[in-house]
């Protein structure tokens, strides 16, 4: 997957034009008892090791979004082939390297503490980034991106509420839980940038990997919510998680330009897998082995290994098409 200018918040479209949130969302799974067990066991990963998951699931989480948008471009330009390259490698970055990442990271907890967590993600999106990203794109003239930011921010902020109540509900074992959002699909066209400041380009691609990574977050808490029984709170996960990915992330995604050609898109993505492969994962896994956090350093150089592959697979996708 191809790498982000900039690191975003710690806290998600898939392909787009034509299909919905349905046919594109992925169910993941949080881990069964006995890897839930073995993780307990384990001793906690020292705080670098920590920081580097965290920025692999970012990244992974982006690179499933964007990867399904390039397939949705691919099929629009007759090439079914990488269309279906594209999607393959974007399952692998979720349900593989994201899911293993916050795995390691002990991501999922209990309902309320997966609750809590989403709160806070979703006041600090509605109080702070999005107002702040909104005030600057006012300033440098780039209209279309602050209205964006602006609507964004009062859907957080109606995400946060919805959270709190559930969270109401979860630990006192009163009331109902709000029903889920409903996401209103933005299709997402090859096209240039349709903002024109620096400023904003970075608040757009911070903005996106935050988006990507709720997107796969929620999933992960969704499926949590299913496996201890609780469907509404799983449906409030999955509501969100969609209006996150098709509606967020695809709207930042029209106006930062994100989807090209897919020569060019080939070309991003290739190199991304590259630096992943050969800089990347290699150091994560190095920086896990020196302070003996084993089972990360295997994780990253497997994912190392997985990314060369996927590089591969590009180069030779972007040859065939001359």
């Amino acid at each position: 997957m191809f790498r982000h200018s900039i690191r975003t918040f710690l806290v998600g479209l898939c392909a787009l034009t034509a299909a919905t949130p349905a046919a594109t969302a992925v169910a993941l799974t949080v881990p069964d008892g006995r890897q839930q067990a073995t993780h307990a066991a384990a001793p906690a990963p020292h705080a670098q090791t920590l920081a580097d998951l965290a920025t692999t699931m970012k990244g992974e989480a982006f690179a499933y979004a964007s990867y399904n948008l390039f397939a949705a471009e691919a099929d629009r330009e007759a090439h079914p082939a990488v269309g279906r390259l594209f999607r393959d490698t974007a399952r692998t970055e979720l349900n593989e390297h994201f899911r293993e990442a916050a795995t390691l990271a002990g991501t999922v907890g209990s309902n309320a503490a997966n609750l809590r967590e989403s709160i806070n993600g979703e006041t600090y999106e509605h109080q702070v980034m999005y107002r702040g990203f909104a005030a600057q794109a006012r300033a440098d003239g780039d209209r279309a991106a602050a209205e964006l930011f602006t609507e964004i921010a009062a859907d957080e902020g109606r995400h946060r509420d919805a959270y709190r109540a559930a969270l109401k509900v979860v630990t006192t074992g009163h009331g109902t839980i709000p029903a889920p959002p409903k996401a209103d699909v933005v299709p997402v066209p090859a096209g240039p940038p349709k903002v024109k400041a620096a400023r904003t380009k970075a608040n757009l691609d911070t903005a996106m990997h935050g988006e990507a990574l709720a997107y796969a977050k929620y999933r992960l808490f969704a499926a949590h919510a299913r496996q201890t029984g609780d469907t509404a709170l799983a449906r409030l996960f999955e509501g969100t998680a969609d209006v996150e990915l098709h509606e967020h992330f695809a709207g930042e995604a029209v106006l930062a330009g994100l989807v090209r050609t897919t020569r060019t898109n080939l070309r991003k993505a290739s190199a991304g897998e590259h630096h992943e492969a050969t800089v990347l994962y290699p150091g994560f896994a190095k920086r896990a082995a020196a302070v003996g956090d084993t089972a990360a350093a295997r994780y990253f150089r497997d994912t190392a290994a997985d990314e060369a592959r996927h590089e591969a697979a590009f180069r030779r996708a972007l040859d065939k098409l001359g």
